[in-house]
């Protein structure tokens, strides 16, 4: 079976290794990005299948990250991280394809769930 992607987006470079470390111990091919730029970077050129997206990032919001991503791969799932609870924004990525959101400081055991639910197949509508 071929190595599922997952790309992390976030400014927090804690945030990024954890993440990192906990899903390539899962067994996924890992890729981070600091900033909009970078992430839509890797995304044309591994083309995840699953993108850890932060709302807050330098540059670029997650709201235009998100879109881009959706406009050239409709196919690649977005899970939206957060440490804002705007629950408009949260609703406007929902509308623009987000799959979820987690609100910072997540539980490592619900994101990991998510995760294996989305990329595995299990209880999510593909």
């Amino acid at each position: 079976m071929e190595q599922k992607k997952i790309l992390i987006v976030d400014d927090q470079n804690g945030i990024r290794i954890l993440l990192v470390e906990l899903f390539s111990n899962e067994g996924y091919q890992m890729f981070q990005a600091a900033n909009g730029k970078a992430a839509l970077e890797v995304v044309e050129q591994e083309v995840p299948d699953l993108v850890l997206l932060d709302m807050k990032i330098p540059g670029m919001d997650g709201l235009e990250i998100l879109r881009h991503i959706k406009s050239t791969h409709p196919q690649i799932h977005v899970i939206m991280m957060t440490a804002y609870g705007e629950l408009d924004i949260i609703q406007k990525a929902k509308d623009l394809g987000a799959i979820g959101h987690f609100t910072k400081p997540f539980d490592i055991d619900d994101m990991r769930k998510a995760v294996d639910q989305c990329l595995r197949g299990t209880g999510v509508d593909q």
